[in-house]
């Protein structure tokens, strides 16, 4: 069964507010936000920005079009990061949806 939008998207902003402790409306916002990113990535390559592990932050150019006969295993929907193909690096990377910065 395909889960609709609006589920994964309050799914996300749970996740935040549990890793953050932030308000609700807030994490809803930028779920809101991240949901219009992934959405971009499967019409083409965008530009976005979030903070690595080490603090650091990744610019980076990502897509998910025309990348699912790359894509390895069956690996469920994760609500607490994000999966996109690095179009410099040429392989999948993923980052915490709470180090979201923004999308240009």
């Amino acid at each position: 069964m395909e889960t609709n939008y609006k589920h994964k998207v309050f799914c996300m902003a749970h996740e935040l507010a549990k890793a953050t402790g932030k308000a609700f409306s807030v994490c809803l916002a930028k779920a809101w936000a991240l949901y219009r990113v992934t959405r971009q990535m499967h019409n083409g390559i965008i530009t976005f920005a979030y903070e690595k592990a080490d603090g650091t932050l990744r610019k980076a150019k990502g897509t998910l079009k025309d990348v699912q006969s790359l894509v390895k295993g069956t690996g469920g929907e994760n609500y607490k990061t994000v999966r996109y193909y690095d179009v410099d690096k040429q392989s999948f990377r993923s980052f915490r949806i709470e180090n979201f910065i923004t999308a240009y």
